[in-house]
């Protein structure tokens, strides 16, 4: 017998014991290119790369278009694998769907996809605190477990009934109590991902919502494993369960008494502030090959070591961070859209049997009904408003990717049948796509921190503390800020109450961090020793000022597109009158531009409209930091009109009384101001009565008045002051009806610091001086402008305008 005919023997022989096995014809020969006639689509790394190019490109255009209507990841993606299936393109367009998805094809692209998926968990466990558990409260728990048993205690007793009253088919009855289990379920990343889509995480439901749906996320981990041990034993049909459960038990002791110390290990020979060695990367691309090979031999889940492996290893910097920068674009963009259009070829929703789908439908809704209890009541009962509550339970039943790798492998499992599993997928994507925009709806973090009640400076009562938070991404801001407070006159009979706010990026985590740094208590959640710079700098200050200071110090880790509740949630909460907040452009000492990350402009325009007390943004050019015992600070207050310029007189004032100060204000008076309101006229002419008399008999303090008719002579005014002093003093709002201002909204290039502020943070002004933006409190809401003055973040801040001020 030849080879040839030996090979088709023993093919025949194993399709006689597997008759759902395909053959396809296999060619070694390799894509040569069009140009030798060869057509790409006859070839599978061609096709691979097709595959998920298109798959990539689609979910993308599909998430654009979803996205603002408040839908998560999770649903474009479903709803691209669906669309390219046998339920619409699979039926309506069989030749480019043949063309594109050949057969020989399929396992490359299924291999491709599910290696997408085990990093991805792997990613899962990386992002995951259980540090968490230990730390939520009482509420969260008994919110996390609810949400669990409640459902499964509900859908377990339904599924009872609906057993014995449907006339159903064998497979679909047998699979009818696993149906009612598995919509009970829920999972924290899920759950975390939705959260950071509707940009919650930083707000008091989300944070709650993380607590509990880790613990409610625990316990149906533990429900699942346990399941699935028990299918296989009794497939297997042996005693095999206790030998399952013990080896899942043997696999977490290796990862976490032997795998985890191997990457603490790694960790601490990684040098702070720099990259990760590939020697390190290739370790752990083996401990998750390894792990996930484990995890098949024993009967679980290949993706349950990758996992496990994940939460074992210590999130956020430097390897957590290191790790999700370097996979998590790839994998989510790239990879797991072939994911999707490889599960969706799996759904024909046109085969699905009306009774099948309406039974799995009513337990999909009893299983929502039950969470949304679950999380309710608790939450009812600790006083929570019904809104908040009910976004809660809204929260806590959306459904993921995690699901469906679950209910994946309850089918190899033959626990739900392939009808019910179709059924179970759309019934996700219908549910979770209408609950995000719900919640996007009803809940607005925004609410919790508006406030009626003034908390300014200039309202502030003079002989009470004066309560300011600063906000620092970088510890270069540290030395500004600490001469700011300096020159604030802190003093034993008006104190100031300084809340330090260093702002982290959330990287190489799901869940945000607002840590308490206290004088008795070393925390151990400290990303890097740059925190620990600040710290020490604050403290020493606040040591060298006993009775005048008194410095409270976090650190928060944070979404960049959320972080801006945090800091306004922390100004609500400690009642302060000032956040400051420094300008995304950096001057180093050698006078050159050094830019934060981008989304720091983001987090000052959001800061600005949304904080419930006044903000101000510090230019800093490294003046503040320059100061001499034998010297003044020269500080100088352009004043010309308007509750901002108020404000931030009133802040100058008070630093006009320390004794190494010396107060100088410039008020540019229009020779016509018929545009303004008689009442806004008799504030401003009583402000600067106030500094008149305050300052009488001052030597170091003085007061000029400037007259200008137009833009012209106003930036003439401006280019005086570009050297001599330490720092400027503006308002952020004005009336860009008056004449002082006419032309320059054309011109303006970061509309968060106003029309002035802008002009004197340019570089073509050639100011030399730190520049301090003040915007009084807005009283009218977080999304309202101030009727009397303009807001110039209206402008379309698209635009980069070489800009050139008037002469």
């Amino acid at each position: 017998m030849g080879l040839l005919d030996k090979n088709i023997t023993e093919v025949a022989g194993v399709v006689a014991q597997n008759p759902m096995l395909v053959c396809v014809k296999s060619s070694n020969k390799k894509f040569a290119g069009v140009f030798y006639g060869d057509t790409p689509f006859a070839y599978s790394t061609p096709v691979l790369l097709m595959q998920l190019s298109v798959a990539a490109f689609f979910t993308a255009v599909v998430q654009r278009i979803l996205t603002p209507l408040g839908e998560t990841a999770f649903i474009s993606q479903m709803l691209v694998g669906i669309a390219m299936g046998p339920s619409f393109l699979g039926t309506y367009a069989v030749s480019f769907i043949r063309t594109l998805y050949p057969g020989f094809s399929i396992y490359v692209n299924e291999t491709f996809a599910l290696f997408g998926c085990m990093l991805y968990m792997f990613l899962v466990g990386v992002r995951m605190d259980l540090g968490m558990v230990k730390r939520s409260g009482k509420k969260a728990a008994v919110i996390g477990v609810s949400s669990f048993f409640v459902p499964l205690m509900i859908n377990t007793i339904l599924s009872v009934f609906v057993v014995n009253i449907e006339s159903l088919d064998p497979a679909h009855r047998k699979s009818v109590p696993f149906i009612a289990a598995f919509q009970s379920l829920s999972s924290f990343h899920v759950i975390a991902c939705l959260l950071a889509d509707l940009k919650l995480l930083n707000s008091e439901l989300g944070r709650l919502a993380s607590c509990a749906s880790m613990i409610s996320g625990i316990c149906s981990w533990i429900w699942i494993i346990i399941t699935f041990a028990a299918q296989q034993s009794l497939m297997a049909r042996d005693r095999s369960f206790v030998w399952m459960v013990l080896c899942v038990f043997a696999l977490v002791f290796l990862i976490v008494c032997v795998l985890r110390p191997i990457l603490l290990c790694i960790i601490r020979h990684i040098p702070e502030s720099r990259a990760v060695k590939e020697g390190h990367m290739y370790s752990i691309f083996l401990m998750i090959l390894f792990t996930s090979l484990i995890s098949e031999v024993i009967g679980q889940h290949f993706m349950f070591g990758p996992m496990v492996l994940g939460m074992a290893l210590p999130d956020g910097p430097p390897l957590g961070s290191a790790l999700v920068d370097k996979l998590e674009l790839y994998i989510s963009s790239i990879l797991l859209p072939s994911y999707f259009v490889f599960s969706g070829s799996k759904l024909n929703i046109s085969l699905i049997p009306w009774r099948t789908f309406g039974v799995v439908e009513f337990l999909s809704l009893s299983g929502f009904v039950g969470k949304l209890l679950g999380a309710m009541v608790p939450a009812l009962y600790s006083n929570m408003p019904v809104v908040d509550a009910f976004s809660l339970g809204l929260i806590m039943s959306a459904q993921g990717i995690a699901d469906v790798l679950v209910l994946q492998q309850s089918t190899l499992l033959r626990l739900v049948d392939r009808q019910s599993f179709t059924s179970m997928l759309v019934s996700m994507v219908l549910l979770t796509g209408i609950i995000t925009p719900i919640i996007k709806i009803l809940y607005k973090p925004s609410k919790r921190y508006m406030s009626q009640r003034r908390r300014t400076i200039q309202h502030a009562d003079t002989d009470s503390e004066l309560r300011i938070l600063a906000c620092i991404h970088h510890q270069d801001n540290t030395p500004s800020i600490i001469e700011l407070l300096r020159i604030s006159n802190p003093t034993p009979r008006n104190p100031i109450c300084f809340y330090v706010l260093h702002l982290m990026e959330l990287v190489g985590r799901s869940a945000p961090l607002l840590i308490f740094h206290r004088p008795d208590k070393r925390q151990s959640l400290i990303y890097s020793s740059e925190t620990d710079h600040i710290i020490n700098a604050f403290r020493s200050f606040e040591q060298e000022n006993p009775g005048s200071v008194l410095v409270n110090l976090l650190t928060a880790v944070s979404p960049y597109a959320s972080m801006h509740d945090e800091i306004c949630m922390l100004a609500a909460d400690k009642r302060v009158s000032l956040v400051i907040v420094p300008f995304h452009e950096h001057w180093t000492l050698h006078g050159t531009e050094d830019q934060l990350p981008r989304q720091v402009r983001s987090v000052n325009i959001n800061v600005l409209r949304m904080a419930p007390c006044s903000v101000g943004i510090l230019v800093d050019r490294g003046t503040l930091t320059g100061y001499k015992p034998t010297t003044l600070y020269s500080i100088v207050i352009v004043f010309i009109s308007g509750p901002d310029d108020r404000e931030a007189l009133a802040y100058a004032m008070r630093m006009g009384e320390h004794l190494d100060v010396a107060l100088t204000m410039v008020r540019i008076v229009e020779p016509v101001r018929s545009h303004e309101s008689s009442e806004e006229l008799e504030l401003d002419d009583e402000s600067i009565n106030d500094f008149r008399i305050a300052n009488v008999g001052k030597r170091h303090h003085a007061y000029r008045e400037e007259v200008a008719v137009d833009s012209v002579e106003m930036v003439s005014v401006l280019r005086s002051l570009r050297t001599g002093y330490d720092l400027i003093f503006v308002g952020r709002r004005h009336r860009s009806s008056s004449p002082l201002f006419t032309g320059l909204t054309e011109w303006s290039e970061f509309p968060e610091l106003g029309h002035i502020g802008d002009m004197l943070a340019s570089s073509d002004l050639k100011c030399q001086i730190s520049v301090l933006v003040v915007q009084q409190q807005l009283m009218f809401g977080a999304d309202n402008i101030n009727p009397f003055f303009d807001d110039p973040i209206a402008i379309d801040m698209s635009r980069n305008n070489s800009k050139v001020f008037p002469n």
